[in-house]
Order: structure tokens, then C-alpha cells, then sequence
């Protein structure tokens, strides 16, 4: 007689899966808010635009993964605070176009579902998505033996926002010579270049659970980890306060790359390095790997989360906007006139 197998048998246990989702339903029904009430479970995550407030919405999307920041929590048992970090991928991109994130699916893959890691990943998600008002859906879970390692797991989600038709961001059209450039501070490295942060990492020879260099009393996995910022409250704020032309979520690419994605085609941004410091993380890394500053300025963001290009005479409601929601913001420099496609201009040092 053949055997009788079984989907466990061919490492994929039901069971845990279902456990998993009672595990996280408090903390997803924790994050409901208008247009999103419903529990999870269904086939697709439902959501009512309308009764979220909005009269001609303008629908705006982003996806995104921690990436190799997971190597980190995976080799250090540090859950609690990556959930965050893809929450924030998402919602700072649609916030940074004038957006309201309304609400966030996840996935979340693994060879062999470790229930504990996997509710305390997801519960972080819960935790952000709820700060930055927006509902937690639905999702998936997926166990896929052969595909990924033991021990491994990925992380992925995706978000939707809206705005009223006729306030999208940027509104290239509008911005000048003279405009300021706001530029709000990270909590850290954030999800982008940690395959050169685990480089640096490796040449310095320090363990995970070593004293950080940058960060005395602190293990230096842990550090590393410290969680994106969500701009989306502070964000909206400035936005209310009015001035705000357009931001630029500075992610892989650092200012370099990204500022320009959110000015018009003639414009450059001038950027005094020395108008702030950089978290000491930077420092170390440029110093232990000896990283070039140019290098250091397109693959990290050197401490600026969020630039805000705003017109002069707001420029100071909209910093105060800012520093009253928690977020630390300063004056980073101006636009001037270009030539062709906008690009960085830098003054001044680095102070790595």
C-alpha cells in the first residue's frame, strides 16, 4: 500500500497558519478606522473610500520589502521592530505625494512557519500601520519548503492612500528659485544599503551582540535596527499648515538620487552638508570601511529621512509643523536655477 501523506508531511502545517492569524487578530482589528471595519479572513480586504471622508480621490499605491536588513533580525532573534521598517517603506512613499495611507496588506514567507517570530513580526506591522492611521486588511502567509533556507523568511507588503484630485505632490509646476529645502531627520540607517551595512560589519569583525561603537549600552544588532520613521502624521500636518510643493522620501539613493525625483526638469537642489549632523552610525561606517562621502551621500540617507521643498515664507510654520509632531526639521538649503534634469548640488562637508 502507498503511503498516505499529508500536506504536513510535505512540510506545509495548516494548523500553524491558522494559529497565526488568531494570534495577530487584536492587533489587526486595533488598527480599524473609517472605510475599514471589517475582520480578517476574507478572500480580498475590503475598503470603503467613501466613508473615509474622500469626494474625488486620486488613488496612490506603493509596494515594497525590508530586504537585506532581515539577515540582521534573522541572525540576532530581533522581531519586534521590523514590521515597522516595512510599513514605513510604504507609507512614507505615499505620503511624500500630498497622500493619506488608508490601508496595508503584508506577506510574509518562510520555509517553516515559526509562529512566535512570525505574530511578533506581524504585530509590529499592526503597531505601525495604526500610528500611521492607516488599517491592516489582510495579508498572507506562506510556508515554502525547498524554496527558502531554514531559519529564513521574507517580508513584503503593500499599501494604497488617496488625495483629492488637485492635490497631488510634487506640484513641479509651482516650485521657484528660492524655495527652501526642509529636510527632517531619521532614526538611523532605515531599510536601504544593508548589504553594504553587513559588509562593514563584517570587515569590522564585531558580533552581533557586541557593544555598538556608535551607540555605547547599546548590542550592535540591535542598534542597526532601530526602525524606520513614520513621516505620515508629521507629513500631513506640514501639509495643513500649507507652503508644502513637494517631498522626496530620501530611501536607496540617499539625497542624491531621490531629491531629484520630486523637483522639475531646470531646477537643482543646493544642499549645505553642514546644516546637520549625521547620526554617529554614519560616521562609524564611513570611518571602518573607509567610505568616501560621495558614496556615503547616494547609498545612505546621512540622517535626512524627508526633504520638504516649501516656499520662503512658510518655511518656518512648516518646520515648527514638524518638531510639534516629534519630528527633528531644519533648512537644508535652497533651489537654484539649472540646467536639464535636476540634480544635487553640495555645499560645504559631510560631518561624518
Amino acid at each position: 500500500m502507498p503511503e498516505n501523506l499529508t500536506y504536513k508531511d510535505a512540510g506545509v502545517d495548516i494548523d500553524a497558519g491558522e494559529e497565526l492569524v488568531a494570534r495577530i487578530a487584536p492587533a489587526a482589528r486595533a488598527t480599524r478606522r473609517s472605510g475599514a471595519d471589517a475582520d480578517l479572513g476574507g478572500f480580498g480586504g475590503l475598503f470603503d473610500i467613501k466613508a473615509a471622508g474622500f469626494r474625488d480621490p486620486v488613488l496612490v499605491a506603493a509596494t515594497d520589502r525590508v530586504g537585506t536588513q532581515l539577515k540582521i533580525a534573522i541572525d540576532t532573534g530581533l522581531f519586534d521592530s521590523i514590521g515597522q521598517d516595512l510599513v514605513a517603506m510604504c507609507v512614507n512613499d505615499i505620503v511624500v505625494q500630498g497622500a493619506e495611507p488608508l490601508f496595508f496588506l503584508d506577506y510574509y514567507a518562510s520555509a517553516k512557519l515559526d509562529v512566535d517570530a512570525a505574530a511578533r513580526v506581524i504585530q509590529g506591522i499592526a503597531r505601525a500601520c495604526k500610528e500611521s492611521g492607516c488599517a491592516l486588511i489582510g495579508g498572507e502567509t506562506a510556508e515554502m519548503p525547498g524554496l527558502y533556507a531554514k531559519g529564513d523568511f521574507d517580508l513584503a507588503g503593500f499599501s494604497v492612500g488617496a488625495v483629492e484630485r488637485g492635490h497631488v505632490l510634487p506640484r513641479t509646476a509651482e516650485m521657484m528659485a528660492g524655495d527652501v529645502l526642509i529636510g527632517v531627520a531619521s532614526s538611523g540607517v532605515h531599510s536601504n544599503g544593508y548589504s553594504l551595512v553587513r559588509k562593514v560589519v563584517e570587515k569590522s569583525g564585531l558580533a552581533w551582540d557586541a557593544e555598538a561603537p556608535f551607540a555605547p549600552g547599546r548590542k550592535l544588532g540591535e542598534a542597526l535596527l532601530t526602525p524606520t520613521r513614520l513621516y505620515v502624521k508629521s507629513a500631513l500636518e506640514a501639509l495643513r499648515v500649507g507652503g508644502v510643493k513637494g517631498f522626496a522620501h530620501i530611501t536607496g539613493g540617499g539625497i542624491t538620487e531621490n531629491l531629484p525625483r520630486a523637483l522639475p526638469e531646470g531646477m537643482d537642489a543646493e544642499v549645505d552638508l553642514d546644516s546637520w549632523t549625521p547620526s554617529p552610525v554614519f560616521g562609524w561606517m564611513a570611518r571602518s570601511a573607509g567610505i568616501e562621502a560621495p558614496e556615503m551621500l547616494r547609498t545612505f540617507n546621512c540622517g535626512i529621512g524627508m526633504v520638504a521643498v516649501v516656499s520662503e515664507k512658510c518655511s518656518g510654520h512648516v518646520i515648527e509643523a514638524f518638531q510639534q509632531c516629534g519630528d527633528k526639521a531644519m533648512r537644508l538649503g535652497r533651489l537654484i536655477p539649472g540646467s536639464g534634469e535636476a540634480k544635487v548640488v553640495y555645499r560645504g562637508a559631510l560631518k561624518l
